[in-house]
């Protein structure tokens, strides 16, 4: 019977196998998928799928750098011990490679990395380490310079935090000290402009309802807004922080020091934002004596 691109699709998600070995399993199988599964699973190829409940917060972020081109890419692993693993940054910093061709993460899981899409590389690693991995995020920037910096460095241009930074005029090594900054202070936009207007509100609201509490008119309420709103916006903003390098100065007059404009920067951190389960050693004890 004739097996079609739904059905391949839908078997290599169900078990991580690669498009050819699922179509051959459905080939086999006669279209029947759950003997497929059991077909990929007997050879061996079903292998990741097992893993892939696992939440998988540990790994490596790359950057590359090529011409006025950055990119930084995350790939995740279940244990850090992976993450130090020779092979696994190999395939990390291949992916990173491969990211500076393309435009998002899709067509990154389906780039070409030693012959074989990206997103089959990673599967192929799953089967072999025997942890979850995934290709999470990616991040592309531009400028005239684009430096980059990475934060507990596991290899060249692999580390726990990579940061990019496009700048128009200045030098490399001025960019490297801002990536540094920026790896510190976790910045969360370049300028108020560019701020989410939602955490700007937010912050403003809050703001009002301490003054408030105070009891003072709201006329001596509004001015203390204006400078409580300046001091937020230092803080929070690259351009707006006091340089980590020479507090003296905001990051926006290091660089006009250095005649150079920030145009951009990327901070990407391993696991940010996943929600990794923690389990008492009590309740592990009593999962495993229930088998």
């Amino acid at each position: 019977m004739a097996i079609t691109a739904a059905q391949v699709k839908e078997l290599r998600e169900m078990t991580g196998a690669g498009m050819m070995d699922a179509k051959k399993a459905l080939t086999e199988n006669n279209g029947d998928m759950d003997a497929a599964v059991d077909w990929l699973r007997t050879k061996g190829l079903a292998k990741a799928a097992k893993k892939a409940g696992r939440t998988a917060a540990e790994g490596l972020v790359a950057v590359k750098v090529e011409g006025g081109k950055g990119v930084a890419v995350e790939v995740n692993s279940e244990t850090d011990f992976v993450a130090k693993n020779a092979e696994f940054q190999s395939m990390v910093a291949g992916i990173a490679g491969a990211a500076l061709n393309v435009d998002d993460i899709d067509a990154l899981k389906n780039a070409d990395l030693n012959g074989k899409p990206v997103s089959e590389n990673i599967t192929d690693a799953v089967a072999k380490v025997g942890e979850n991995m995934g290709l999470r995020r990616m991040a592309k920037i531009e400028g005239d310079i684009v430096a980059t910096y990475v934060h507990n460095a596991a290899a060249d241009g692999l580390g726990q935090i990579g940061v990019l930074v496009a700048l128009k005029g200045g030098s490399e090594e001025f960019g490297k000290q801002v990536g540094m900054h920026i790896a510190a202070m976790n910045p969360q936009a370049l300028n108020e402009s560019e701020l989410d207007a939602s955490i700007v509100e937010k912050e403003k609201q809050v703001q009002m309802d301490i003054a408030r509490e105070s009891g003072k008119p709201e006329a001596v309420i509004e001015k203390m807004i204006v400078g409580r709103m300046k001091k937020f916006l230092g803080e929070v903003t690259l351009l707006g922080q006091a340089f980590a390098l020479d507090s003296d100065k905001t990051v926006e007059q290091a660089a006009k020091d250095a005649g150079a404009e920030i145009v951009g920067f990327v901070r990407m951190q391993v696991g940010e934002g996943i929600e990794k389960a923690e389990e008492d050693f009590a309740a592990e004890v009593a999962k495993v004596a229930q088998g």
